[in-house]
């Protein structure tokens, strides 16, 4: 039996057929989690890294033209709150589907779940029951996407420490060891730990993290 095999011409023509709709549709989008972390554990080198991060990851998805901002929010002198980072919404993920239409709306009643938590190159994060599991989430935040007040780290350093401290995680997945609220939150579940001191790459994958932390486009 022949089996029928298509030109090269035909082929690149085909692929790029089916690439432009998907390619089109991330450019549109304006939320994602990040596929990888930059692998220095939750030292992002400060908020003006992880914006940066951002910007490239979006960038090499096609969305490269929006200013794209880090969910992190910092302690200290000048504290600065997550919520106010990041624009007025609404967002929507890689595949068009809105996640929240405003500030509001993102820290109550949202749309994130596993299936929707997507990131910038349009595909699901692992979460817990998946090897390995990666949906603790950095945020430094409270649930209302505000900043920790007190002497606790919760943002390992400001987001500038792959040693000692810690650092506020959610769970992309909206799951966790309990049904509790805490377990559900998406942006405040429960302080990393570990044996490195509870910042470094190995603390938050330890605890089913990778260092990965939300975008959102702020225009």
């Amino acid at each position: 039996m022949k089996v029928a095999r298509l030109s090269a011409p035909l082929a690149v023509c085909l692929a790029f057929f089916y690439a432009v709709p998907a390619q089109a549709q991330q450019a549109n989008m304006t939320f994602f989690v990040t596929s990888v972390g930059p692998g220095k554990g939750a030292d992002l080198g400060g908020l003006a890294g992880a914006d940066q991060y951002c910007q490239q990851l979006a960038a090499a998805a096609g969305a490269g033209a929006k200013a794209w901002r880090a969910y992190l929010s910092t302690q200290g002198n000048g504290a600065v709150n997550a919520r106010d980072r990041i624009g007025k919404g609404p967002w929507v993920n890689a595949k068009g589907v809105t996640i929240a239409k405003d500030v509001a709306e993102l820290h109550g009643a949202n749309n994130l779940t596993k299936q929707t938590v997507l990131n910038e190159k349009g595909e699901v994060t692992n979460g817990r029951g998946d090897t390995p599991n990666r949906h603790d989430i950095l945020t430094g935040s409270q649930p209302d996407g505000t900043a920790f007040a007190g002497s606790d780290d919760r943002t390992c350093k400001n987001y500038s420490s792959s040693t000692q401290g810690a650092v506020m995680v959610g769970h992309s997945d909206r799951q966790g060891l309990r049904d509790d609220d805490a377990s559900r939150s998406w942006n405040s579940s429960h302080p990393s730990r570990g044996p490195d001191g509870g910042c470094s790459q190995a603390d938050l994958r330890s605890t089913g993290g990778d260092g990965l932390f939300y975008c959102f486009a702020s225009n």
